[in-house]
């Protein structure tokens, strides 16, 4: 029995790739669960010996710091286990009472059965769980398995399933079923059927791990990559420094006649990617982010991290790209918020701005000679005013009415009534 034992230990150890350590704790609960269940006692534990194979059961204690009211027939205090046991330790158990199993029959053993493989699929499960995890942000492949509405499910192997959503897939990209697919993990979760593993191929990290791939010199380290900024199935900007003295991290990271960067570009579906060169100076790195658009003159605003950039009139479009594109990728790689303007609006910009001083003066001149004859000409009209005191009580003795005052008839009929009475005189 013993030698059967053994030989389905170590059977089980192959066929599913768990540590015989692992293995022996799951055989060890699950017989001890069993007779708990059966014998309704708590304090009953199992030593299993992988070498020849022989179960001990016994009744005893756990040793603990402080023993809790509630399981005081299953625990024991540290001190008065070493009264007993002077070499114990605390989580060890003190054996009381040694059990055989004539009492654990059928029911027992078909309970124990069940637990201890319900244990062991749990500690595969956290076996493969344990392996996964540990491939956190890096590359997987795996097999087209299903195409669901919003995921793709591929095969990962050990019957472990990755999932691919639809929103991490490239508008570019088509599959098919039994179809090879890379991927980039980006988590692994526990679940009861499992582990469960999030992958993309999206992500602006997908494209740094296959670069790693595909060029030796940034898996070695001697090239490094600063800074990425993806709009996925769309464009890529890539800026990559080198560690090593006179190596070209551009020429480097795109290969001879660019077979290095085309094997980047084939696997992400005919993605277009701009390889620049990092530099410590804003003004220098902002302006080749702007590439393949000439950039003419760079200023830079510290405390507000804005780049202003001045483009030939002919590459203004170019640099701003469709759409915005390419300032919009310039600006994630750079850090920098980007304005970009020709040259020509820049001149007239400065043009204006030199001639608000002078049209401010032109305008504000008049306004004191407007007011000077205002004042000048209050003294002189009082004095006209003055000099006149006779028209007026001539007219108010005559009674006639002011607008009529200035009519020249007035002296006509003086004249007539003069002429009258000199002939009755003669």
């Amino acid at each position: 029995m013993s030698r059967d034992f053994v030989a389905a230990l170590l059977q089980l150890n192959a066929e599913k790739q768990v540590p015989r350590e692992a293995l022996v704790r799951a055989l060890e609960d699950g017989i001890q669960q069993a007779y708990r269940r059966v014998a309704g006692r708590e304090d009953i534990f199992v030593r299993v010996e992988t070498d020849s194979g022989r179960i001990d059961v016994w009744r005893g204690r756990l040793v603990v710091d402080e023993v809790d009211p509630e399981w005081a027939s299953a625990q024991i205090s540290l001190d008065d286990a070493r009264a007993i046991k002077p070499d114990v330790r605390l989580g060890e158990p003190i054996l009381e009472e040694q059990l055989d199993g004539d009492h654990f029959g059928r029911i027992g053993a078909q309970t124990a059965k069940q637990i201890i493989l319900q244990r062991i699929r749990e500690v595969e499960r956290d076996q493969v769980y344990d392996q996964f995890a540990s491939r956190e942000g890096e590359l997987m492949t795996g097999t087209v398995g299903r195409v669901e509405p919003r995921a793709l499910i591929l095969d990962v192997g050990k019957g472990v399933e990755a999932i691919l959503a639809t929103t991490e897939q490239s508008p570019l990209e088509h599959f098919r079923i039994g179809q090879p697919v890379k991927a980039f993990v980006l988590e692994v979760r526990r679940s009861p059927r499992g582990p469960q593993i999030m992958v993309s191929r999206t992500h602006k990290n997908f494209l740094r791990r296959l670069f790693e791939l595909e060029v030796p010199e940034i898996h070695a380290g001697t090239v490094e990559i600063k800074s990425i900024a993806r709009e996925a199935g769309s464009r890529s900007k890539v800026a990559v420094a080198s560690r090593q003295e006179g190596l070209d991290p551009v020429g480097a990271t795109v290969g001879q006649r660019g077979a290095r960067v085309q094997a980047v570009v084939a696997e992400l579906g005919g993605e277009k990617i701009d390889v620049i060169p990092w530099n410590d100076d804003p003004s220098v790195f902002v302006a080749n982010a702007l590439s393949p658009a000439q950039v003419l003159g760079v200023a830079i605003d510290e405390e507000h991290r804005i780049a202003a950039i001045t483009v030939p009139e002919r590459m203004l479009s170019l640099a701003i790209g469709r759409e915005g594109q390419n300032a919009r990728l310039a600006a994630r790689l750079t850090g920098w918020r980007i304005d970009i303007r020709s040259d020509l609006a820049a001149a007239e910009a400065a043009r204006v701005k030199d001639a608000e001083p002078e049209a401010e003066v032109a305008v504000a001149a008049p306004e004191p000679a407007a007011a000077e004859p205002v004042v000048a000409e209050a003294p002189a009209a009082l004095e006209a005013a003055a000099a006149e005191p006779d028209e007026a009580p001539v007219e108010a003795i005559e009674g006639m009415p002011e607008p009529a005052a200035e009519e020249p008839p007035l002296a006509a009929p003086a004249k007539r009534s003069r002429k009258k009475t000199g002939e009755v005189s003669s």
